[in-house]
């Protein structure tokens, strides 16, 4: 009977961890609004969807490593890189003055658990009524420890991203 517990147990942690995600946030042109995308982030760990954060950062980026020892963050240089490091299957890449919008979770879970493919991660940034509007990008891991490092635009193309939309 322990023997059977165990081994539903397992199947059941299997499962939670297929449907969570390492959020990689590319931090190398700006750090001022890391903190407030990390926040957010830590409510969809709390949640169950977030399992690891991994920041890309030029390299001696001030204030980086002290953030990263503050919350359990990892920083590495490259977008492949993290990819290389990341814990889950799934991976959503964010700029750092990136915001998640209100239901971000639930749309991920959901999108997640239906199956869905890579898609385009819909934002809003802190800079006021006519700022532009930031877009993550929602991968598989082995679409991206390939990639080049680049900008989010350019991997978006190179991944050919831009209709489905979560998030």
């Amino acid at each position: 009977m322990e023997q059977r517990k165990n081994i539903l147990t397992a199947s059941y942690k299997a499962r939670l961890l297929d449907r969570m995600l390492t959020a990689i946030i590319d931090a190398r042109t700006s750090a001022e609004h890391l903190p407030g995308l990390l926040a957010q982030l830590t409510a969809g760990a709390v949640d169950g969807v977030v399992r690891q954060v991994l920041i890309v950062a030029a390299a001696q980026q001030p204030g980086i490593e002290d953030l990263c020892e503050e919350t359990g963050a990892e920083a590495l240089l490259g977008i492949a890189s993290a990819a290389r490091s990341a814990r889950a299957e799934w991976i959503v890449v964010l700029p750092a003055d990136f915001r998640l919008r209100d239901g971000w979770i639930g749309a991920l879970k959901g999108h997640l658990e239906r199956g869905q493919g890579a898609a385009l991660v819909q934002g809003w940034s802190d800079g006021g009524l006519f700022a532009w509007r930031p877009f993550g990008i929602l991968v598989e891991r082995s679409r991206l420890e390939t990639a080049e490092d680049s900008d989010l635009k350019g991997l978006r193309r190179r991944l050919g991203l831009g209709r489905r939309r979560t998030g």
